[in-house]
């Protein structure tokens, strides 16, 4: 999930403008004859939060090389209410975008039911298929060897956490420190928010909410939500098992703010320093700095999480049902190349799912204005090479959204009984999918 956050000046070099350029002029030559005529074409992108072209300046890039397309970006805040919206237009075939984005945890269910709806973009011009992370494209892809996705970034995870509030708790700032707190066990994350909460400044909790934490757990494992065989299997998984006892046990311990993540309560919070830390993939950091405000600014810091992991990163389509296919393919080819992906990057904090991207200087380098000197981009470049590939279904997105904004916030927020709020999602869940 992403907001729209205010631009993060890193530490990108001149040298990323040249490079923007030449990625105009080349990753977008399929649609050169399309451009180059006299016919105007306006190009609609559909997705959610914060992609960052706009923000990146690559919309505009894009139509000063392409002079006879006009992009117009439809974004809806949530991706909750974006998916179903999506689906809707499926089904009837009409009211879609060109491009349309797909969150990484719709990716299967898109794959494995609506494949047949989507260009594969594996044969557009300008695409690379063995650019991405092999993980990365292997979700997009059907067993056929159609690709209809092409990933965006990634969501490696770090720990974002108050060095203000950690001080007044009488913890470490210093982010190797702080990262020793709770390396390699989450269950150490809990431990060190109630050593935390003991010596908390007042009206601060250490974490935002139960759901963020339950999020990162199952991220950070190789088996999440389903089998190895890609059979949905959530009930029997140890880490939806580990995390939801941690996540629970964070409510009990009254560490966690309670609060329901993308909501307007959860956004005021980060101004009002209601909490000290939230699970962090790189995309959060643009939240983080939205969202604090400059008040703020220079009163964060980033740490390793205790276990590497992958948490959100999306996709661009291109449905059959678009009116300009072919300048559609051209525009999700280029928005996905590596200059690009770099530029989105160092202004939002989308991490590059494109391996050649994830290596260029700009990137490993990247300091976000907000963070100060954050080695932003090797904290979380060096977490992506760590991550491990996981079996992603098509009722991922469905279980997680149904145990943390259902069954934990109910936890946190009506004091429902723990096994009583599991049984009731088991069985929301369990009707849901034998529909």
């Amino acid at each position: 999930m992403r907001k729209v956050p205010k631009p993060l000046l890193s530490a990108a070099t001149a040298a990323l403008g040249a490079l923007l350029v030449a990625g105009c002029s080349s990753a977008g030559s399929g649609s050169g004859g399309a451009a180059a005529s006299d016919s105007k074409i306006t190009l609609t992108v559909g997705d959610y939060g914060t992609f960052g072209y706009k923000q990146a300046g690559l919309f505009d890039a894009y139509m000063r090389e392409h002079p006879g397309i006009t992009i117009v970006e439809h974004t809806v805040e949530q991706e909750t209410d974006y998916y179903p919206a999506l689906q809707t237009h499926l089904a009837s075939g009409s009211g879609l975008d060109d491009i349309q984005a797909v969150e990484v945890g719709r990716i299967a269910q898109v794959v494995k039911k609506q494949a047949n709806k989507f260009v594969d973009l594996g044969k557009a011009d300008g695409v690379d298929k063995g650019a991405f992370l092999p993980w990365k494209s292997q979700q997009a892809s059907t067993t056929d060897g159609r690709t209809i996705g092409l990933g965006t970034d990634i969501g490696p995870m770090a720990i974002c956490y108050r060095k203000d509030l950690f001080q007044q708790a009488g913890l470490p700032t210093d982010r190797e420190e702080v990262a020793k707190l709770w390396q390699g066990d989450w269950a150490k994350f809990v431990e060190t928010g109630k050593q935390y909460q003991a010596k908390a400044p007042a009206g601060t909790f250490f974490t935002d909410s139960a759901g963020g934490l339950f999020n990162a757990v199952v991220s950070s494992s190789t088996t999440q939500y389903d089998n190895g065989s890609g059979q949905l299997d959530y009930k029997n998984s140890p880490s939806v098992k580990n995390a939801w006892n941690l996540a629970t046990g964070a409510v009990q311990a009254g560490i966690s703010a309670g609060l329901k993540q993308f909501d307007t309560p959860w956004y005021q919070a980060f101004a009002n320093s209601k909490f000290a830390t939230v699970a962090c993939p790189s995309w959060m950091t643009a939240i983080v700095a939205d969202k604090s405000g400059s008040a703020n600014k220079g009163k964060w810091d980033i740490a390793t999480a205790p276990a590497a992991g992958n948490w959100g990163g999306s996709f661009l389509t291109v449905p059959k049902a678009g009116k300009h296919q072919k300048e559609a393919e051209a525009l999700a080819a280029w928005l996905t190349a590596p200059a690009q992906q770099a530029k989105v990057f160092t202004t939002v904090g989308n991490l590059p799912s494109n391996t050649q991207a994830l290596g260029r200087p700009e990137v490993q380098n990247a300091h976000l204005d907000f963070f100060g000197d954050t080695p932003t981009g090797r904290i979380y470049a060096a977490t992506a090479q760590s991550i491990q590939p996981t079996v992603i279904g098509e009722w991922d997105g469905l279980v997680k959204d149904t145990l943390t904004n259902g069954a934990l916030l109910s936890i946190e927020q009506h004091q429902s009984d723990p096994a009583k709020a599991w049984g009731n999602a088991v069985k929301e869940i369990d009707d849901k999918v034998s529909d």
